[in-house]
C-alpha cells in the first residue's frame, strides 16, 4: 500500500516526540526507583499459576489496562511509549495506515482486570499517543490462581508469586473461603506457613497423633489467627497502618508478643500485645489508650464472658509491707484464675543482678508456688511511674501497696502515685492491707466518665464475686444534685443488680462514715477529674481516700 508522504512524515515526527515523552519517562523512573517497563505476559501467567482460559470475542478495552506484552515487552515504556529509535520507520508506517483505513482489532490475553498484547503492540502505542482511552480487541481471558490488577508493578509480581505459592501449599483458598491472608512484604508468606507447621507440631504433641496438614491449617486459623484478627480489629489498628493488611499486622504481633514474652519472662495474652505494639508505634493509639472509657469498651464482651482480670499487675519494692500487695493481689487471682505479673523497678542497669532483686525474684517464686498461682517477677530499671504504667497495658489490673499517699496541696504534684494514677491506662487496686474480703463495697459517684469505668467494675463484682454494693453521691458545701444517682441506678437495674443508694453533702470524710457505718471492706471510684489548679487549691478527693484509707480502694480511669 502506498503511503501518504505528508502523513508518514508527520508521523515520524509523531514517533520523535513520543521517544523524548518515553526518555523523560525513564529518567523520572530512576528517579523515583518505580518501574517503568511493560510485563511479560510469559512470566506472569507462569507465576501466577494458569488454570484455564476462554474466549470472550471482541470489544472494547481500556488503553490503561493494558500493562504487557507477549514478546515485545522490552520495546515499549508501561504507557506503549518507544523506547528503539530503530523503532521509528515501522511505528511511522502503522500510523499512516490507520490514519487511512483505521485500526484493525488487536489480540490480547486477559488476565483478571489486566491486559496482554498478543498482537498490535504498535497500534496501542499509537492510540495512546493519540489521546485514545479505548481500543478494540479480540480478548481471550487467561484464569489464575492468583487475582491481577492493572496497577501491578513487576516488583509485585514477587509477592503474588509468594501468594501463589502459599495458597498451593496450604489450600487456604478452599479450606478458607472469602478469608484475606494477603501480605505486603515479600518473604511474609514463609512466615505464615511456619506458624502453620509449627501450629500443627503442638497440636500433634497434645493430642498425641498425626495431624494432617489441612486440619491444622484451620485449627490455626480458628484458635490462633482468629483472636489476634479480632484484637486488632477492636483496636482499630488498621487505621493507624493503612498501608498494611490485617495478615501483616497478624504476624508483627505475633512477633512483638514473642519479644516480650522473651524480654518479660511473662505469658502475653494476644489482645495485651495487640494493645503495646499499637502504642508504642502509633501516638494515635496512645491517645486513645489514654482516653477514660477505653478500658471498659475493650473488655464489654470479655467482662460477660469471661474473667476481667485475666492478668495482674504487682508492683514490689521489696519491703516488707509491699507485700500486703502480694496477698490480696493472691486472693484476686483465685476468684478470677489470674496470671501475677510481678514487678520489681531499680534505678540502674546494675542494680538488676545485686543480691537485694534476685532475693526478692527468688521470694515472688517461692509465694506463687505455694499459693499455686502462675506467674513471674520482671525485675526493670527505670523510673517507677513510667515503668509501671508502661507494663500495665499487658494487664488487666495494678495491685499497689501504698506506702506514702499523696500530700494535700502542692506537694501532691511529685508524688510517684499521683502520677501512676493519672497515667496509668488500666484500674488500680490501691492497699494498705494484706486481706479484705471485698464482699462489701462502697462506689463514690460524682457522673465523670471516670466515675462510670468505676460503676463498670462494681457491676462486675456485683455480678461474679457477688460484692454487695452502696453507691453514694456526695458534693462538698452545696446542695447536692440526686439525679446524678440515676444512670447507676439504671445501670444496676439493667443487670437486675439491688444496691443502696445515697445522695448527700459535706466534706470527703463524709464518705469515710459511710463507710464506718455499713462495715464496707472495699472502695470504688474514678480517678482524678478536675484541673492540677482545683486539685491543688480546694483538694482531690482521691488523694484524701488514700491518705485516710483503711480498705482497699479500686480507682479507674
Amino acid at each position: 500500500m502506498d503511503l501518504n508522504p505528508y502523513e508518514f512524515r508527520s508521523a515520524l515526527e509523531d514517533f520523535q516526540a513520543a521517544r523524548q515523552q518515553a526518555a523523560l519517562q525513564e529518567i523520572i523512573a530512576r528517579l523515583t526507583g518505580k518501574s517503568n517497563r511493560l510485563l511479560s505476559y510469559d512470566e506472569v501467567v507462569q507465576k501466577l499459576k494458569r488454570t484455564g482460559s476462554s474466549d470472550q470475542g471482541v470489544q472494547q478495552i481500556p488503553l490503561e489496562a493494558i500493562v504487557g506484552s507477549v514478546g515485545r515487552y522490552t520495546d515499549f515504556t508501561r504507557s506503549f511509549l518507544p523506547r528503539d529509535d530503530q523503532d521509528q520507520v515501522r511505528w511511522a508506517r502503522v500510523k499512516t495506515v490507520a490514519s487511512s483505513t483505521g485500526m484493525s482489532p488487536i489480540e490480547v490475553y486477559q488476565i483478571g482486570e489486566s491486559y496482554f498484547v498478543l498482537d498490535g503492540n504498535h497500534r496501542v502505542s499509537i492510540a495512546r499517543q493519540e489521546g485514545a482511552t479505548a481500543i478494540e480487541a479480540h480478548v481471550i481471558e487467561v484464569q489464575t490462581r492468583v487475582p491481577f490488577t492493572p496497577d501491578m508493578q513487576p516488583d509485585d509480581l514477587i509477592l503474588k508469586v509468594e501468594y501463589a505459592d502459599f495458597l498451593e501449599q496450604t489450600r487456604c483458598a478452599e479450606l478458607l473461603p472469602n478469608v484475606d491472608l494477603t501480605v505486603t512484604a515479600p518473604g511474609q508468606y514463609a512466615k505464615l506457613k511456619e506458624h502453620i507447621e509449627v501450629h500443627r507440631y503442638f497440636m500433634g504433641l497434645d493430642q498425641k497423633r498425626d495431624i494432617a496438614y489441612t486440619e491444622a491449617v484451620i485449627d490455626w486459623y480458628e484458635t490462633v489467627y482468629v483472636p489476634i484478627e479480632t484484637a486488632i480489629r477492636e483496636h482499630g489498628m488498621l487505621r493507624w497502618f493503612p498501608k498494611r493488611s490485617e495478615a501483616d499486622l497478624y504476624l508483627w504481633v505475633s512477633e512483638h508478643r514473642a519479644d516480650l514474652e522473651k524480654e518479660l519472662g511473662w505469658t502475653i495474652r494476644p489482645e495485651a500485645a495487640v494493645v503495646d505494639l499499637a502504642v508504642k508505634k502509633s501516638s494515635h493509639a496512645e491517645d486513645r489508650e489514654d482516653k477514660p472509657g477505653t478500658w471498659r469498651e475493650s473488655r464489654m464482651y470479655e467482662r460477660y464472658t469471661e474473667h476481667l482480670f485475666k492478668d495482674i499487675l504487682l508492683p514490689l519494692s521489696g519491703s516488707p509491707a509491699s507485700w500486703n500487695a502480694f496477698n490480696l493481689a493472691v486472693a484476686i487471682a483465685r476468684r478470677e484464675g489470674s496470671r501475677l505479673q510481678g514487678l520489681y523497678i531499680v534505678r540502674t542497669e546494675k542494680e538488676k543482678e545485686k543480691p537485694e532483686a534476685r532475693a526478692v525474684q527468688a521470694e515472688f517464686q517461692e509465694r506463687l508456688a505455694t499459693a499455686g498461682i502462675s506467674g513471674s517477677l520482671l525485675i526493670e530499671a527505670g523510673h517507677i511511674p513510667v515503668k509501671v504504667c508502661e507494663r500495665a497495658l499487658l494487664t488487666d489490673l495494678v495491685v499497689l501497696n501504698i506506702a506514702h499517699p499523696p500530700a494535700p496541696g502542692l506537694n501532691s504534684l511529685g508524688s510517684g502515685l499521683r502520677t501512676i494514677i493519672w497515667h496509668c491506662a488500666r484500674p488500680l487496686l490501691a492497699t494498705c492491707c494484706s486481706f479484705s474480703p471485698m464482699d462489701r463495697a462502697v462506689l463514690a459517684f460524682d457522673g465523670s466518665p471516670k466515675a462510670r469505668e468505676a460503676l463498670f467494675v462494681a457491676t462486675y463484682l456485683a455480678e461474679q464475686w457477688k460484692t454487695s454494693l452502696c453507691v453514694v453521691a456526695i458534693t462538698d458545701g452545696v446542695r447536692v444534685n440526686a439525679s446524678v444517682l440515676d444512670y447507676p441506678r439504671a445501670y444496676l437495674e439493667l443487670h437486675e443488680l439491688q444496691a443502696e443508694f445515697i445522695a448527700t453533702k459535706g466534706p470527703i470524710k463524709v464518705l469515710h462514715r459511710i463507710m464506718e457505718e455499713r462495715a464496707t471492706n472495699l472502695l470504688l471510684m474514678g480517678g482524678y477529674s478536675a484541673s492540677v489548679m482545683k486539685e491543688v487549691v480546694k483538694g482531690s478527693a482521691v488523694n484524701a481516700m488514700l491518705r485516710g484509707m483503711q480498705w482497699p480502694i479500686f480507682i479507674c480511669r
